[in-house]
């Protein structure tokens, strides 16, 4: 989980918005991640659909796009929009909106 975070932005004022409501910091998030995802069972395999690419500056980006995560427990999918910002040569989300 911490390799998958990596291209979230490592800060407190990173948002991440679920179905238990919005979620401040890269800490905070990494944690909840944990929890809903605590063993390999739980993580499965997670396949992205990029749907759209907005740009809206040179700053910033959006993506939508659909997530599926095959588990030997149960397959679940769902959506997401994320708001990527450029900071020197990396694009990182600062916003993750997925349900």
């Amino acid at each position: 989980l911490e390799a998958f975070m990596e291209g979230y932005w490592k800060n407190d004022s990173l948002r991440f918005i679920g179905k238990s409501g919005i979620t401040y910091g890269w800490r905070r998030t990494l944690d909840n991640y944990k929890k809903g995802y605590p063993d390999k069972a739980a993580m499965g395999t997670l396949q992205f659909t990029i749907l759209h690419i907005n740009k809206l500056s040179a700053q910033y980006t959006q993506v939508i796009g659909k997530w599926q995560l095959t588990r030997t427990i149960g397959n679940v999918s769902g959506h997401f929009t994320l708001l990527l910002k450029k900071f020197g040569n990396q694009w990182l989300i600062v916003s993750d909106h997925s349900s």
